[in-house]
């Protein structure tokens, strides 16, 4: 067993500092008032729970769109100056999705933004991708999102990272854990990741799994999917191909290691 999955396993996390894209940032997880909360927000009130009174401090860096590139370029030397317990790090989906993308250099990239988080956090936490099986249009995309996932294995194993295995992780398999749109997480799906994140660092066991829904007769499941990828998925697709939307946040919500 490595050093640094002892230390995860034996230190009470009193900072956390969270990387990545959209799915760190919160996007589908919106208050009345549109701020993002998502999953890391969740697991940094769990973590500041079971700390108090003692002052638990918490960083969101993550901003939605972003490559591994970005990420590594604009957020990973921040970790540096915070010096948090504990930092999470997913990218790579954005990438991945991109036409002629490769895998191997993707999670190359991976790896270098490890090596240098474990150098400057007590613990790094990681996520691979989903499991697109249910998804149109994005489950032919399955194999290289699978192959992609075996790296990330292979990536924390070699460094000692703690893992949330979001393609066997059954409790947002359920329709209620996604948007509308498919492409992002619901509150519900936050919530569960955020669970299931807690439980990877030992603060507890996840908690209300969700069972499948009946299958949709196939004319009628058709008919959605086609409705999706046109209101859904093509504007999505076009907004990444030509660049951001002109209303895209670009700066993180919570860029400071603040007590939470």
């Amino acid at each position: 067993m490595s050093e640094k999955r002892s230390v995860l396993d034996r230190a009470s996390i009193g900072s956390f500092v969270a990387l990545g894209d959209s799915f760190t940032e919160g996007l589908g997880d919106e208050t009345s008032d549109g701020m993002c909360v998502g999953w890391a927000d969740r697991l940094a009130d769990l973590m500041a729970r079971r700390r108090s009174p003692v002052p638990f401090r918490y960083a969101n860096l993550a901003v939605r769109g972003r490559v591994i590139d970005e990420i590594i370029e604009e957020q990973v030397p921040r970790v540096a100056e915070l010096a948090p317990d504990l930092v999470s790090f997913c990218a790579g989906g954005n990438d991945i999705l991109r036409l002629g993308s490769s895998v191997d250099r993707i999670a190359d990239r991976f790896e270098e933004a490890i090596a240098e988080l474990s150098a400057s956090a007590n613990a790094v936490l990681v996520f691979t991708g989903f499991d697109p099986r249910d998804t149109p249009v994005l489950r032919r995309l399955r194999g290289k999102i699978a192959t992609y996932t075996a790296h990330i294995h292979a990536i924390a194993d070699r460094h000692g990272c703690a893992v949330v295995d979001l393609w066997s992780l059954k409790s947002i398999q359920h329709p209620s854990a996604w948007s509308e749109d498919r492409l992002h997480l619901s509150s519900e799906g936050h919530r569960q990741v955020a669970l299931r994140a807690a439980e990877v660092l030992g603060l507890g066991p996840a908690r209300n799994a969700r069972a499948s829904d009946v299958p949709q007769p196939p004319v009628r499941q058709q008919l959605q999917d086609l409705r999706w990828a046109k209101e859904h998925f093509l504007p999505w697709l076009g907004q990444h191909l030509l660049g951001r939307a002109p209303d895209e946040v670009l700066e993180p919500k919570r860029p400071g290691l603040l007590p939470l």
